[in-house]
């Protein structure tokens, strides 16, 4: 299984917290028909992207990408000791695979500088922060965490509506510990690092791309969950806020680094989960790359 890949001057570290089944395919994608998912039912499993039961398997991981200047964690996955009673393999987590693996690639908390969130969803933000003495604190202690306005904003607003609890356990706690940084999308870190805006599954969901004068990589965030989205682009799925617009932006995307060299690096692809857009009839799929 690939977890670090060198891509130009950059290396890429993958950090599964999971790597399992999530929803059944037909749940999870409202447009997709049972005949459409027949005529693509072997390939996917041979991709260990659907299982016997027709059930989609995500991979659950962060990325640490390490440029010339900075290391850079991008989301951070689900945590530990949070309340999440819809999902069972994530409710008051208690294991350590996350910071294991973290350890295996050669890092501890405090060695990361920046972390980035393409969105603000509960797998995304959720080792953020970590419980110590019965309070929320930041787990990346000498990090800035990074926060899109348009996306921070929204839950901002839905938070004082009705109470986000992983907006309040993991994006809140960072905000009054002073880590936090809200930023705009023309906003980089140094030469290597910039924001690609991609909204619909968010309204402030974006993209990450790395490389200096170049995207040599991509995080993809949840633009797309599943290799069957790439195949057919207007398959949104059903925690997308705005599906219409997520199916636009997944195909511009898949357009923009089709034929390219970039690393797409995406969040729930099943390993490696990471590769180069290529074009597949009307669609698109992501060839996995030779590890270097």
């Amino acid at each position: 299984m690939s977890l670090t890949f060198t891509v130009g001057d950059l290396t890429i570290h993958r950090i599964i917290e999971q790597e399992t089944t999530f929803l059944a395919a037909l749940e999870m994608l409202p447009a997709l028909t049972g005949e459409l998912l027949a005529e693509n039912r072997s390939w996917m499993q041979q991709a260990s992207a659907l299982d016997a039961d027709d059930v989609l398997i995500l991979c659950f991981q962060s990325y640490i990408v390490e440029t010339p200047h900075h290391t850079i964690l991008v989301d951070s996955c689900i945590g530990n000791d949070k309340p999440r009673p819809t999902r069972p393999k994530w409710n008051m987590k208690t294991d350590d695979t996350f910071l294991r693996g973290l350890a295996a690639a050669g890092f501890a908390p405090e060695d990361i500088d920046f972390v980035m969130c393409t969105h603000l969803h509960v797998d995304h933000v959720g080792w953020n922060t970590k419980l110590v003495d019965g309070r929320w604190v930041p787990t990346f202690p000498n990090a800035r965490y990074l926060f899109a306005k348009s996306e921070f904003d929204y839950w901002t607003e839905q938070n004082a509506k009705t109470p986000v609890p992983p907006f309040g356990d993991s994006v809140l706690p960072v905000v009054e510990a002073g880590r936090a940084e809200i930023v705009r999308d023309d906003f980089q870190i140094g030469d290597h690092t910039r924001i690609l805006p991609t909204p619909g599954h968010t309204p402030g969901h974006v993209a990450f791309t790395f490389g200096k004068a170049k995207d040599h990589a991509v995080m993809s965030g949840d633009l797309m969950h599943s290799p069957l989205q790439a195949r057919y682009p207007e398959l949104s799925m059903k925690f997308d806020v705005d599906p219409a617009q997520a199916a636009v932006t997944r195909r511009s995307f898949l357009e923009r680094y089709c034929d390219t060299d970039t690393l797409c690096c995406t969040a729930h692809f099943p390993s490696p989960s990471s590769g180069k857009i290529r074009r597949w009839g009307a669609g698109f799929r992501c060839d996995a790359v030779a590890v270097n």
